[in-house]
């Protein structure tokens, strides 16, 4: 464990028990980057939290999410977070969330103590974030059946404000404390940053789709339902008539982690380039399995087992995470070999 580890366990533990993958990643990277990132993620997934809490109205979460979004970039007191702390607490079932959202003042200490750079960056990728979370609410905060977005500009607009814009904070991160960061220059990082950010987006909302429409949550736009005469409400009874949108989307995401790839490609830091390409590695082949599950896929959510994920890291540790190595893992485990 780095000095910066030791400085900090309490993050660790919380970064550990609400994300292990992405605790995977932050502890590849250099340092410099674990502490705003690691910040940057806590803050993201207590506001996802506040705005997932069931037992509040629509309206109650809003609220609750825009003190948060205030609170963050510091124009509330704290006082008002101790409070939105202690009520949402009990709310959560689930132990690791629950111990997060009793670490809101603590995260909010975290983010203080940023460099005033890093500070601002943080606030302004929550500032995206916590937008598109309040359209999810706005969008689909009503009871049951299932609403659908309403074209696919929508579906584009909330996987940049919840990822793609998470690839943009990632980069800039990356060129202010890594010097020779990458091969490319910096806008074209940014760009491919955000695409593969939205692209992991996209393969979440495939893999949760059934989970999602339960819920009442359709992210797929409603022209195409329509023009594949499915409506979101009947989608779970008519899986077949839903596998021409599905496929349409399931398309993009493998187009956006390929840029992930190229992403990871011209980093020149072994470790951010472990860190990076870890997640295409596992959108990859989650992207594979759920291409083979058939529409089954919507009444099974689809993971990675548990052997096949020790089996990546252990590869990105014994080729030390070298260029060709990775891509010969992307074209073993992409969507297109059902069995690397």
């Amino acid at each position: 464990m780095s000095p910066a580890d030791r400085s900090n366990p309490h993050m660790l533990v919380l970064l550990r028990g609400v994300s292990r993958s992405f605790y995977v990643s932050i502890r590849l990277l250099p340092a410099p980057l674990r502490r705003p990132i690691g910040v940057a993620y806590l803050l993201a997934r207590a506001a996802d939290t506040l705005a997932d809490t069931a037992e509040l109205r629509p309206s109650e979460r809003r609220a609750h999410l825009e003190t948060w979004a205030a609170a963050v970039d510091g124009r509330i007191p704290a006082l008002a977070v101790a409070r939105l702390s202690a009520s949402f607490a009990p709310l959560q079932q689930d132990p690791q969330e629950r111990a997060l959202v009793r670490a809101l003042p603590h995260c909010l200490r975290w983010l203080d103590e940023l460099a005033p750079a890093d500070r601002e960056d943080v606030r302004a990728v929550l500032r995206h974030i916590t937008r598109g979370q309040a359209l999810d609410i706005e969008r689909f905060g009503q009871d049951l059946p299932p609403r659908a977005l309403d074209s696919a500009e929508q579906l584009h607009e909330y996987t940049y404000l919840v990822a793609g814009c998470v690839g943009e904070f990632w980069t800039d991160l990356c060129f202010r404390h890594l010097p020779g960061f990458a091969t490319l220059p910096q806008q074209e990082m940014r760009e491919l940053g955000r695409g593969f950010g939205m692209g992991l987006q996209l393969v979440n909302i495939l893999r949760d789709a059934g989970a999602d429409l339960a819920a009442g949550r359709c992210y797929f736009p409603a022209d195409e339902l329509a023009a594949a005469g499915v409506a979101p409400e009947d989608i779970l009874n008519h899986p077949e008539r839903f596998e021409v949108v599905w496929r349409r989307w399931h398309a993009h995401a493998q187009d956006r982690i390929a840029l992930g790839m190229r992403y990871a490609d011209a980093v020149n830091s072994r470790r951010v380039r472990a860190a990076s390409a870890l997640p295409a590695l596992l959108a990859a082949r989650t992207l594979a399995l759920m291409r083979s599950a058939g529409p089954q896929r919507l009444r099974h959510k689809v993971k990675v087992p548990r052997h096949e994920v020790r089996t990546m890291m252990a590869r990105l540790a014994f080729t030390l995470a070298g260029r060709a190595a990775l891509q010969s893992s992307f074209a073993r485990l992409r969507w297109d070999n059902p069995h690397p």
